[in-house]
């Protein structure tokens, strides 16, 4: 999987309207960060850093939350590889 596979998996998750604000609000800021010009390795462990932040919200639906652990599972393989 490459980045841009996994920024759009951020980003369709961001889209997603039942998922809170909150969190929406979160993922659209890592994705912003996952498609910045900065160096890989700082924008992905931006990104991680940001929808970590997000991942024990007690408002987070079951679905959005087994997301979100495959989203920052495939950021770490990918910057693990790099």
């Amino acid at each position: 999987m490459d980045l841009k596979e996994i920024s759009d998996m951020v980003g369709d998750l961001a889209n997603d309207t039942g998922i809170p604000k909150n969190i929406r609000r979160a993922l659209t800021e890592a994705k912003v960060r996952l498609d910045s010009q900065e160096e890989e390795t700082v924008k992905i462990s931006a990104a991680i850093y940001i929808i970590e932040g997000i991942t024990e919200d007690i408002n987070m639906p079951a679905h959005a939350r087994t997301q979100i652990w495959a989203v920052i599972g495939a950021l770490e393989s990918y910057n693990e590889t790099k």
